[in-house]
């Protein structure tokens, strides 16, 4: 299949100027240099300044870390940002499609409906794989956007890749892979895979496996034309310094980040063990994240249970094909302690 980036483009978007910036306008920077051209207060306190727009230092190190140009990332303030900007810039209120695969994560349909577009949901199967051929039957010249949650929120499973490339070649619009939960699995990230799909997204996310989520830091990795076309129209200072500064810090410090998600996967293993023994759990499913999902005999009584006695998990019994079903985060090994005697004591 052809792809052609302008055809999926919204036509106001195309002819937007974005807007630039004070700190746009020229990018070499020096300290002896006096800035008076943002109306900024002028005393230094650490975040006085405007911060970069384009977040250069932690794009460059993020981008070399994934072997890609920086000119193929984009940041935004929380994943839910750069969704939210994927759809405004590629999706026409009340004409597009998206499709997404329920049960998957929420924030797809919240956003569709915010941008008033149509969302086209089709059910992963009973071993909650994408149904390709019912995808691709209910795709049609507007379906914009195809997002595949992998490894998947919140039945924890990493899709087969082989099912994954048959949609990108033949879905008709863009195919984002939202890889939240990559860090926890064996499967290789897409983002490999850019230079091969020119209609592929991948968004990333230093709140799971980095340990972030307070700062709010969401990653879009594309080809440099699709980056392009967001960067048009993102807020021009929606990535603040502090944040800058924090992420940066963290993605560089590579030993620390690897140690914490062995000790996740290894508590992970430890508790599926735990959940083998219990004699209300009817399934676990297998999990390529930091959760596990577990089918129970009556979830709403175990979730109230286990909030009575301080623990606070998720109960998935509202999302299709999930019926009784409870969605347990790895904790630290205490937690995960508390947890498990909980559990057993139930």
């Amino acid at each position: 299949m052809t792809f052609n980036i302008n055809n999926l483009v919204r036509e106001n978007v195309k002819k937007l100027k974005p807007y630039s910036s004070a700190r746009d306008e020229f990018k070499d920077f020096d300290k002896d240099m006096v800035f008076l051209d943002a109306n900024e207060n002028p005393y230094n306190n650490g975040v006085n300044r405007y911060p970069d727009p384009q977040q250069r230092s932690l794009k460059g190190e993020l981008a070399l870390q994934r072997q890609i140009k920086a000119s193929q990332v984009l940041l935004g303030n929380g994943s839910d940002e750069v969704l939210d900007l994927i759809y405004r810039a590629f999706c026409e209120p009340k004409i597009d499609n998206i499709i997404t695969l329920p049960p998957t994560y929420g924030m797809y349909k919240v956003l569709a409906e915010t941008n008033d577009v149509e969302n086209r949901e089709v059910l992963l199967t009973e071993d909650y794989e994408p149904d390709v051929t019912e995808i691709l039957r209910v795709a049609d010249a507007n379906s914009k956007l195809l997002f595949i949650c992998s490894p998947n929120n919140p039945t924890g499973n990493a899709f087969k890749a082989d099912k994954i490339e048959i949609l990108l070649k033949s879905f008709p619009g863009i195919v984002v892979i939202d890889e939240a939960y990559i860090d926890f699995s064996e499967s290789q990230t897409w983002v490999s895979k850019l230079s091969e799909y020119p209609n592929l997204i991948v968004t990333q996310t230093l709140s799971k496996a980095y340990g972030m989520a307070g700062i709010r830091l969401g990653i879009c990795y594309a080809s440099e034309e699709i980056i392009s076309v967001i960067n048009k129209i993102k807020p021009p200072y929606n990535v603040n310094e502090l944040t800058q500064k924090k992420a940066l810090d963290r993605v560089l410090d590579k030993e620390s980040v690897k140690n914490e998600i062995g000790s996740i996967l290894n508590e992970r293993s430890a508790l599926y063990e735990v959940l083998l023994e219990v004699s209300f759990v009817q399934k676990i499913y297998p999990s390529d994240a930091n959760f596990v999902l577990v089918k129970v005999d009556n979830a709403n009584l175990r979730y109230q249970q286990l909030l009575d006695k301080g623990i606070v998990i998720r109960n998935r019994s509202t999302q299709p094909l999930c019926a009784n079903t409870l969605r347990f985060t790895i904790g630290t090994p205490s937690e995960n302690k508390k947890l498990i005697k909980v559990l057993k004591e139930l």
